[in-house]
Order: C-alpha cells, then structure tokens, then sequence
C-alpha cells in the first residue's frame, strides 16, 4: 500500500493555510508548525523516487538541522493509511509515507526578504556563529571543493551559453579553470588539515533567519554529500557572495572579520593562508545562482551573475591600512567603514587588537580582562600576532585593516614595514578627537571587545607622543 505525491499533496493542502512549493520539496504551514514533504522526484543530483529514499532524507534533514537550528526541527512523523482508505498522522494504519515536523516562524525574518536590516552587530554574530558551527562539524576527509560538481555547472552554462552571451560565459569558464588549477594544491592542503567538513551547503540569505536578536541558520544540504562535505570556507563564501552581490559588502566584510577571529580559536593555524582561494570560492557560487537564475527564465540576472563570477576571478590588488588613535577616537568605526571599498571582494579583512588580545588568551571576544593582560609582555604578543595574521593575509592576496592604538612609534613602524615586505600600497590613519569627548565615549561603551577605562585612557594621552607621517582624521 502507498500514497501517490499528488494524493499526498492534495490532502496534506486540505489541513494547511499556506503551502510553500521547492524543487524537491513542499512545506505546509498549519497554526504554530509547518510539515514538510519530499517530492516524489529524481532530478540527478538528488533522487526522492522511493519512499526509502524520502525516509533518507528526512532522517538526515532533522539530524543536521537540529545542530544549527534545534528550536526549529522538532521530529518526524508518520502518514498513515487506515483502514477506511483515509490519510492520517501518526495514525493507527499502514505506514505509507514520512514527514517533518517543524516549527512555524515569520518569514519575514528570513534575512534574503530583509537584506538591508543586516547591520553591523548581526553581522558580526553571523559570522561567529557560523565559524563556531564549522568548528563542531565533522571533518569529512573525501569532500573539499565538489570539483565534478563545478565542471557540471560549467557545463550546464555553456548549453545556455546563446541566450546569457557566448563571450561572457567562455570568459568565466576560462577564468575558472585557470584559478581551480592553480589553487589546487591550496585546496588540497586544507582538506589533509581538517578545514573539508560536514558544512551547510547552501548558506546564503534565503537560508538565515534572525529570532530573538540572533542568527539562525537553516534547511541545511541532507540529500547529497558532495554538496555538503565540503572546504568550510566555500560554505562561507556561498554568504560572501550574495551579500557582495546585494550591494552589502559592510555587513559582508564584518561578517568575514568576525569569522576569521572567532575560528582562528578552533580550526587549523593555516586558516589565514585559505583565503587565496576566497575569489574562486565566491566565483563559483556565483556561477552557480547563474544556473538557477538561468534555469528559472530569468537571464538578466543570469547574466548579472556571470559577470560576477568574472569579476571575482579578477580581483582588486590587495593593500594594508592602518587606523590608530587613542581609546575611544572612532578607530574601530572607521576601520569598518573604509574596509569594504579595499581589495578583493567583499573587501578587507579587519584585525583589532582588542580582538587578537582575547583570542591569544583563550577568553572570549566580550570576555572583560583584567589588568594582568595590559600589561607589556603580553602587548608584544598581541601586536606579533596581529602582524603575523596580516602578512599571511597579504600574502594570499587579501587587504588588511589593522585597528590598535599604535601609541609608540615601533608598532607605527613596524606596520609600514609589513606592506612593503609585502610590497602593497600602506595608508596610515591617525583619529583624533578632544580628550572630553574620548573620555564620554569610553565611559559610555558597552558590549565591546574594549577593556579601556578612563583612566586608562587619561595615563594613554599623557604618555603620547607626536604621531607624525600618518594621516590625521577628526573624529
């Protein structure tokens, strides 16, 4: 005994307000829950045609959501055939098909209906939230980058190549194979080092909710391993992409930076040197919202897409700057805020020191720290480490913003000396404001990663001297 789709669609319609239709799936919102259905599909890169194979995938749906999204996927439940030919839930008949059970939220705080509302603190959980989900996943040693995975969309575009343009798909297929083969080895190095791991898959915008002031991430891949056993920084770059695609490269760099920090504490040391292959990464997810856009009759932002993909394969040169100023002068703010227009897309990697401090201390990034942790010793280490995080950078073709204080010349200096060792563009930025309103604004902070005091500060600006060579800011 069985249940056809359209049996199962129709009565599961009956019971629901609202039914929202996927390429392999259909959800059925009912009062505070939402059951949802796998179609009775086989599409090549997914197979739904048995009700195992349904079973399957459902199982693994609920598994992998529940570690990112628990409060969301609740449980599986069966469809029943009784014995008056009816359907039931959890009934007392035949088994004839599965569904999950999850729980209702707004749509509206899908962040793909909002983009815009993506500020700058959001971002910033957003990117620490999915680093600390990449830390927990499971290493899968046999994924990476699903290389046949982008041949067959390379494919797919050339077939659709007289209706997006010819000239403009060859180009990105040329570019594409030129940087996979050069960033190989790269590519290769981080899967032996555990960065290959059981990721989301399909994390951009449309797949983020914000509940509760937080960062939500769901309807992770389940139904096919080489889209989700992959390099976590391609399951990045997928948020990376459609951010820098929606004019948001803001929240976009701040999310990257907050990233960065927050799994520099719990993956591999050699995190830095991965983002050599950020344009590829970002390129390819490009190219690959092309096909659907492409395949969904869309061929404006088909093409949009494509020429995205190339100018992610050309990348702006990347350049350090530096923003000091005593505590309180806007050094952060204004890191933020000239990042995005610096180097490759979706712009420059921010490093502050506020952050490194608590990183090599093993507190968290708004864990207060006691005197003990000013102290000179340990200012050394947390400038080494900066410097070392923003030479690998360099090194991979990333623009870096550093945010210190820079109070004594010899960190002053040694930042210049990076960009030329580097041999990129320096810009040195000094922020200066009024001691009142530093003190006002020190005073005032809360939910930073800043310890400063305002005596702290008070000691700081008696002990400066002149700051020469730097570009001045009034802030």
């Amino acid at each position: 005994m069985s249940v056809s789709e359209a049996e199962l669609t129709a009565w599961l319609s009956a019971r629901a307000e609202r039914t929202i239709e996927t390429a392999i799936g259909r959800i059925f919102l009912t009062g505070p829950s939402a059951l949802k259905m796998k179609r009775h599909v086989d599409l090549g890169y997914v197979d739904f045609s048995t009700a195992e194979r349904r079973l399957w995938a459902l199982r693994r749906e609920l598994e992998f959501n529940r570690e990112a999204a628990p409060d969301i996927y609740r449980r599986l439940l069966t469809v029943t055939r009784e014995a008056d030919g009816s359907l039931a839930l959890d009934g007392q008949g035949q088994v004839v098909e599965h569904v999950l059970e999850m729980r209702r939220f707004d749509d509206a705080g899908v962040l793909a209906a909002q983009p815009d509302t993506l500020d700058g603190d959001m971002a910033e959980a957003l990117g620490r939230a999915i680093a600390r989900f990449h830390g927990a996943a499971p290493v899968r040693p046999e994924g990476g980058v699903p290389a046949l995975t982008i041949r067959t969309n390379i494919e797919l575009l050339r077939s659709l190549a007289p209706r997006l343009g010819v000239e403009r798909v060859e180009r990105m297929l040329a570019l594409t194979d030129a940087e996979l083969a050069r960033q190989a080895p790269l590519i290769a190095r981080r899967t032996a080092e555990g960065f290959t791991r059981r990721c989301h898959g399909d994390l951009h915008l449309g797949n983020i909710l914000v509940e509760d002031g937080r960062p939500v991430l769901f309807d992770c891949i389940e139904f096919n391993d080489e889209l989700s056993d992959i390099d976590v920084q391609y399951d990045l770059a997928f948020l990376l992409m459609d951010l820098s695609f929606r004019a948001r490269r803001g929240p976009a760099v701040r999310a990257l930076s907050a990233y960065l920090d927050e799994a520099a504490r719990v993956l591999p040391d050699s995190l830095w040197e991965g983002l050599a292959a950020l344009p590829l990464m970002m390129s390819v997810r490009a190219a690959v919202r092309a096909h659907v856009e492409a395949c969904s009759g869309d061929d404006e932002q088909a093409r949009a897409y494509i020429d995205a993909a190339i100018a992610h394969l050309s990348p702006a040169p990347p350049v350090l700057a530096a923003v000091g100023g005593l505590s309180g002068s806007g050094k952060t703010t204004h890191a933020r805020k000239i990042a995005s227009d610096l180097g490759a897309a979706p712009g420059a990697v921010i490093l502050r020191t506020d952050e490194v401090r608590k990183r090599i201390l093993g507190a968290g990034p708004l864990d207060p720290l006691g005197p003990e942790a000013y102290v000179p010793e340990v200012d050394a280490r947390t400038y080494d480490e900066m410097f070392a995080n923003a030479r690998t950078l360099l090194a991979a073709g990333r623009a870096v913003v550093l945010d210190a204080t820079f109070r004594d010349p010899a960190p002053r200096a040694r930042a210049e000396a990076v960009a030329a060792e580097a041999g990129v563009p320096f810009q040195g930025l000094w922020m200066e404001a009024p001691l009142e309103v530093l003190e006002a604004r020190v005073a005032g902070r809360t939910g930073d990663a800043s310890d400063a005091t305002v005596a702290m500060l008070r000691r700081h600006a008696s002990e400066l001297g002149e700051v020469g060579g730097w570009t001045r800011v009034v802030a």
